[in-house]
């Protein structure tokens, strides 16, 4: 079974990785996990669904499928990282991490300064991977709930708190509820008027 994509910049299934600036570990120093879920909360408001994801200390991958608005997917995710820049510096601030705070600070260059941006939270870019088959799908989630275990934080994936790998390993949903990626062959997401899922 395959996925066609109409119009990847419309809608789609994508496996999006954000990185903290110069790799900070700014979730783990802020616990800011929940800017990230309070972005998959706004996300999931306007009809898109989270297939799965992992909040690394530094990083985080996450699978999205982005229902077709007219909102393009780079607007989506740079309006999240943003919102999750804000979050962040604020708790430092609240955490009196002044040193953090004047470090990303001093990462913005003068261009963006001049656009009024005053902390470097994340890396500019962000990685962006569109999955066009459910054998994709499948090898991202996997990589995304083996990325624990790998940094040698738990020895097995289910066992990492700020993951979805206890829903798809148990079948109980984790901190935050995902849609795995079998069950979104039965989601409407407006791409096309063909079938978005099609058997091959």
């Amino acid at each position: 079974m395959g996925v066609r994509i109409q119009g990847s910049n419309e809608g789609g299934v994508f496996f999006i990785t954000i990185t903290c600036a110069r790799w900070l570990p700014l979730f783990d120093i802020t616990n800011g996990y929940h800017a990230v879920y309070k972005w998959f909360d706004s996300l999931q408001q306007k009809g898109h669904h989270i297939i799965a994801y992992v909040i690394m200390p530094n990083h985080l991958h996450v699978i999205i499928a982005f229902r077709k608005s007219h909102q393009s997917i780079n607007l989506l995710v740079g309006n999240g990282k943003r919102f999750m820049a804000y979050e962040l510096v604020k708790l430092l601030h609240a955490l009196n991490r002044m040193d953090i705070v004047n470090q990303l600070s001093a990462w913005v260059n003068a261009t963006q300064r001049m656009a009024n941006k005053k902390h470097e939270v994340f890396e500019p870019s962000f990685d962006r991977k569109e999955c066009r088959t459910i054998a994709f799908m499948k090898q991202k989630a996997n990589y995304i709930h083996m990325n624990p275990c790998k940094a040698g934080f738990v020895s097995i994936p289910e066992n990492y708190l700020h993951s979805s790998a206890a829903y798809y390993y148990t079948g109980i949903q984790g901190i935050y509820p995902v849609v795995t990626y079998m069950e979104l062959q039965d989601i409407d997401l407006g791409i096309s008027c063909n079938q978005y899922f099609i058997c091959e």
